[in-house]
């Protein structure tokens, strides 16, 4: 199975639509709607949670360069 990689700001999106979703969009204008909203920040979630889990890592190299080995 590949997995994209996704960005951190994915899964913050995902957390702050559900919340406005959840206390805004859902007891004040539309239950549906919010209920709509809701499900598709969940799934977002849920994807950017098996992005973090499942991606390959990519190699940094060291703030410092290489690590030194003791002899």
């Amino acid at each position: 199975m590949k997995v994209a990689p996704l960005n951190s700001s994915f899964m913050i999106t995902s957390m702050l639509g559900f919340l406005i979703s959840i206390l805004y969009i859902y007891p004040t204008y539309s239950k549906p709607y919010g209920a709509s909203f809701a499900l598709i920040f969940v799934i977002m979630f849920i994807a950017s949670v098996i992005s973090f889990i499942y991606a390959p890592v990519e190699e940094y190299p060291c703030p410092g360069g290489l690590p030194k080995r003791g002899i």
